[in-house]
C-alpha cells in the first residue's frame, strides 16, 4: 500500500529569511547552523524553537577585508514565526571569541525570489 503525501492545502506555509553576516572570522555553512540553533533555544526555549521548523538553505561567501568576512544566506522558517526568528537572530553576537552582527537583508515567500531581490549575487 502507498503512502498518501499530505496535500498542499495542509502544508505548514514557509518563509525565507535572506541574512548578511560580518564577522572578524570567515564563517561557513556548517558555522551558521549551530550560531542560530543556540541563539533562538536561548532566547526561546526549546519548546517554541521547535515550531520555527528553522533550515539554513544556502550561504556564500561575499566579501573579505582585513578585519572583515561578509557571507549572506538563506534561513527558511515557518511563516507564523517569521518575527520570532529574526530576533533571535539578531541576538547573535560572539563566534569563538569574536564579534559577529547579523543582519536580516528581507523575508521572501521562495528561495529564487529572496536571491533575486536580497542576496544580488554578481555573475
Amino acid at each position: 500500500m502507498k503512502l498518501k503525501i499530505l496535500p498542499p492545502t495542509l502544508r505548514n506555509d514557509k518563509r525565507y529569511i535572506s541574512f548578511e553576516a560580518v564577522s572578524e572570522v570567515l564563517l561557513s555553512k556548517e558555522d551558521v547552523i549551530p550560531l542560530v540553533w543556540e541563539a533562538s533555544l536561548n532566547f526561546h526555549g526549546e519548546c517554541k524553537t521547535s515550531k520555527f521548523d528553522l533550515w539554513i538553505m544556502r550561504v556564500w561567501s561575499t566579501k573579505s577585508s582585513d578585519n572583515k568576512n561578509i557571507i549572506k544566506g538563506i534561513i527558511q522558517c515557518n511563516r507564523e514565526e517569521v518575527s520570532s526568528v529574526r530576533a533571535a537572530i539578531l541576538l547573535i553576537a560572539k563566534f569563538k571569541g569574536k564579534r559577529v552582527v547579523f543582519h536580516t537583508l528581507g523575508i521572501s515567500g521562495t528561495i529564487k525570489a529572496g536571491i533575486k531581490k536580497f542576496i544580488k549575487l554578481e555573475k
